[in-house]
């Protein structure tokens, strides 16, 4: 799915440089454009971003586009190298290991905090998000419900009730993501089914369940063996 689309960007305009221009207006919309594309796999892990062009592309100067690959540098989707420039970012096997690894064991703890700490308005929120997941699966609708996988982590993200575990899981889902985009499309309905059953079990306060359930899904969904 074209993730741009979750977040409709105004048109860039061309501006010239100004101190603070890594926290400017201009380059975040860079940053959210870039990103976008890098996480719905329009741009590849290993492909070169070259300034010039891409400046050209979003009709900017240099000068937010090169904030912004460095903005996402430090996020880790953009690896930036002396002599050869930046590029989307791309993983040794140790690396792919220790990045599932990691967010194998956030994802359990995360569903284990929401199953125990879900008050009432979430667990509302919740009831309807697996309702309206369940119909969108039996329609085989799987645009819609690879929106509804998206928004699976930001719901029992809220449930679980920790900003630290949050903004941790928010950097580290968007660098598994470059791992998991190849296979979301044709994984999407067993990720519904995966994340209804963790639904289920954060429903029934089944905080166990719902941890190893979570912890399963990520191995599953990168094709590897926890």
């Amino acid at each position: 799915m074209d993730r741009s689309r979750r977040h409709p960007q105004p048109r860039l305009h061309r501006v010239e440089a100004t101190p603070g221009a890594s926290h400017s207006p201009l380059t975040m919309l860079v940053v959210e454009k870039m990103r976008a594309r890098i996480l719905d796999g329009s741009l590849s892990p290993g492909q070169r971003l070259v300034e010039g062009r891409m400046s050209a592309e979003f009709d900017v100067s240099r000068i937010p586009v090169r904030e912004a690959l460095r903005q996402l540098a430090a996020e880790g989707l953009v690896t930036i190298e002396p002599r050869r420039g930046a590029s989307v970012s791309c993983f040794s096997t140790e690396q792919v290991r220790d990045l599932v690894e990691v967010r194998a064991n956030l994802e359990a703890l995360n569903a284990k905090l929401a199953a125990r700490r879900t008050d009432p308005d979430t667990r509302a929120q919740l009831r309807a998000l697996l309702e309206q997941g369940n119909r969108l699966a039996e329609l085989q609708n799987l645009e819609a419900l690879a929106e509804f996988n998206h928004q699976f982590h930001d719901v029992v993200g809220r449930a679980a009730g920790n900003s630290v575990l949050q903004e941790v899981m928010r950097s580290l889902r968007d660098r598994t993501l470059l791992l998991f985009t190849p296979y979301n499309r044709s994984r999407c309905l067993q990720n519904w089914e995966d994340h209804a059953a963790i639904l289920r079990a954060v429903l029934n306060n089944d905080a166990e369940l719902a941890s190893v359930l979570a912890l399963g899904h990520v191995y599953n969904a990168a094709e590897m063996e926890p």
